[in-house]
């Protein structure tokens, strides 16, 4: 079936392509029986109108594109339905990208953003694109960044303190009892990963206690469980007795496979996860988890996006504090 057009619809109802246009658009301009007619001529006919040439003529999409690591884990979930809710308020619709831990995926959604010509891109990078950071700055489309930093500052984003998160994952373990510690998670390119670990060897190193490293490549609850199950398979004297999980869905994960071998969670070893996603306090171990207000993140960097809109053109690094949630996974001491 051949593409119905405004001639089409002027066609049907009688009347010229200007007054089909002004129907559509800015009916106050045009008769209630003109306006009648071309409604009968749209329905009849099935006309769809062409809203990327509409977007394009007046400069705008009212759309935002959101890039995320992976969609699967609650935690990007959230993160988007904050920014969808705080959109919604201000008269914008996000599309929603899934990288899917895949630097390629993540650029074929950059890509489609641009082709969109999505009025403002939120990113929370499987790695940074500073080619695409670029080019969405000379085209005048504002870019913030989620849950990571832009090395020099000139981007806005919003995150967390991760090395506070770190420290603060550690020193709960240690508060239990633990001389231990294994991190574990990855891959330690990422900034926020390589922020937890840090702040998990301060507090260690200055502890005096024993740290030992498990760097991932993903974070998800089948890894973790096959971690699980090879730790609890190590002589006690080799196994750490606390473990800090990069992120909740590898600590749950992680958690099947040491229970599911017979060890004790927290009587053997203590577990906090990173995230604080819904689940955590579901699991057959409630879960001691670092909160991050993902929500709240995913709006504030709508706002921020909102203000570049406005003409503000200065960077803004919105920072969020992260919350140690305690519950059955951790002893206390």
């Amino acid at each position: 079936m051949p593409d119905i057009g405004l001639r089409d619809v002027a066609e049907r109802a009688g009347v010229s392509i200007g007054t089909v246009s002004n129907a559509l658009n800015r009916p106050e301009l045009v008769s209630e029986s003109a306006a009648a007619r071309v409604a009968e001529a749209v329905d009849e006919l099935g006309y769809v109108p062409n809203i990327a040439a509409r977007q394009l003529k007046a400069g705008r999409s009212d759309a935002i594109g959101f890039s995320v690591i992976n969609i699967t884990n609650p935690f990007f979930a959230d993160l988007a339905f904050g920014a969808e809710e705080q959109a919604l308020t201000a008269g914008y619709s996000v599309l929603v990208g899934n990288g899917f831990d895949s630097a390629e995926r993540e650029s074929r959604y950059l890509d489609l953003f641009e082709r969109q010509r999505v009025d403002g891109v939120l990113i929370a990078p499987v790695e940074y694109h500073e080619e695409y950071l670029q080019r969405f700055r000379r085209r005048g489309v504002p870019v913030v960044l989620v849950d990571q930093r832009h090395p020099r500052g000139e981007f806005s984003s919003v995150s967390v303190d991760n090395r506070l998160g770190g420290r603060i994952a550690a020193q709960a373990l240690l508060d239990g009892g633990c001389r231990h510690l294994a991190f574990i998670g990855g891959p330690k390119s990422r900034e926020q990963m390589n922020e937890r670990l840090t702040g998990l060897h301060e507090v260690a190193d200055a502890a005096g206690v024993r740290t030992t490293l498990i760097e991932t490549t993903t974070l998800n609850t089948g890894l973790g469980r096959e971690i699980g199950e090879q730790i609890a398979e190590l002589p006690a004297a080799d196994r750490p007795d606390g473990i800090f999980a990069g992120n909740d869905h590898l600590a749950l994960g992680l958690l099947q496979g040491l229970v599911g071998r017979g060890l004790r969670v927290p009587e053997d070893i203590s577990l906090v996860g990173y995230d604080d996603i819904e689940f955590a306090g579901a699991a057959v171990v409630p879960l001691t988890s670092v909160r991050q207000p993902a929500r709240e993140m995913g709006a504030r960097a709508v706002e921020l996006l909102m203000h570049h809109l406005a003409g503000s053109d200065d960077p803004i690094e919105a920072r969020f504090v992260p919350e140690l949630v305690i519950r059955a996974s951790t002893r206390s001491h």
